[in-house]
């Protein structure tokens, strides 16, 4: 079984977001998108500062099976990036919700955060996808 965790919200595209107390959004795939891949090899994260749209691509993560667009859940500036991942992106497989997050926005507009999927609305999605 997927691990989705209900804090988080998540986008169709295999993103998860949390809020953190700041305001500003950490962003990483979930546990299921890393399973389907396989094991990461290489990690492509967008440079502080960069401004991405929502549902704009923004990063690339490899496995030894393909690569992965990685799509900017809500529009916002790169204010952190976890740079741990160039040198270990398996990270993301030993754990896709904590030490194998991708990067961390600010959101430059009214934060839609509400608008993204909820962990039942994901798991739903995980479980059409695999039927």
């Amino acid at each position: 079984m997927t691990d989705i965790p209900q804090e988080l919200k998540y986008t169709k595209s295999h993103e998860w977001v949390r809020v953190e107390d700041d305001g500003s959004l950490t962003i990483g795939i979930t546990d299921h998108a890393q399973g389907l891949l396989g094991d990461m090899v290489f990690v492509e994260l967008p440079d502080l500062g960069d401004e991405f749209e929502a549902e704009q691509d923004c990063a690339v993560v490899e496995s030894v099976k393909a690569a992965s667009d990685i799509y900017c859940p809500i529009e916002g500036e790169v204010i952190a990036i976890n740079e741990e991942l160039e040198e270990a992106p398996e990270q993301i497989n030993v754990n896709a919700y904590h030490e194998g997050w991708l990067f961390r926005i600010q959101p430059l507009k009214e934060n839609n955060f509400d608008d993204l999927m909820s962990p039942e609305d994901y798991a739903e999605l995980v479980e059409s996808e695999s039927h």
